[in-house]
C-alpha cells in the first residue's frame, strides 16, 4: 500500500470565505499515482472546516446566512470564548460544517456523485491556512 501527504496553502481575503479545492485534491491524486484506495481532506485550523456539496453561488449565500443565523459573529460579548478573540463564532460554525471529508479513490478518479465538489470552508480568515491531503491505497 502506499501512502501520499500534501499541504494545500490558501490565503483567504475575508473572514468567511468557500473556496473550492477540489481541483487541487484532483492534482494530489495524480501526483500520488493512488488507483485504489481512500483520499482524506481535512482543515489545519480550528475555525475552518472541509466538505462537499454543489459548487452553486446561491447554495453558498444560504450556507452563510444559514451559519450566521445558527452562530452569529456579533455581538462578540455574546460568547464565553471571546475574552481577547473575536472568533467563537468560526469554533461554532467549523463544528456544525464538519473537519474532513473521505472520498474513495476508484480508477484513479475522486469516485463522487452528481455535482459534488470539495470545498475549503474559512470562517476567521484574513491570512494564510491550510488543508492536509491524505492518500492512501494501491
Amino acid at each position: 500500500m502506499k501512502s501520499y501527504r500534501k499541504e494545500i496553502w490558501f490565503n483567504t481575503p475575508h473572514r468567511r470565505d468557500f473556496i473550492n479545492i477540489t481541483g487541487d485534491v484532483v492534482q494530489c491524486l495524480a501526483e500520488s499515482g493512488i488507483k485504489e484506495g481512500m483520499c482524506l481532506v481535512n482543515a489545519m485550523h480550528i475555525t475552518a472546516s472541509v466538505f462537499i456539496n454543489d459548487d452553486e453561488s446561491g447554495l453558498h449565500q444560504d450556507f452563510e446566512t444559514w451559519l450566521e443565523k445558527l452562530a452569529p459573529e456579533k455581538p462578540y460579548s455574546q460568547y464565553h470564548h471571546n475574552t481577547g478573540e473575536d472568533n467563537a463564532d468560526a469554533h461554532l460554525k467549523r463544528t456544525i460544517m464538519g473537519r474532513e471529508v473521505v472520498v474513495a479513490v476508484t480508477n484513479g478518479k475522486l469516485d463522487f456523485g452528481p455535482w459534488e465538489q470539495i470545498f475549503y470552508g474559512e470562517f476567521d480568515g484574513r491570512r494564510k491556512k491550510r488543508a492536509l491531503v491524505k492518500i492512501i491505497g494501491d
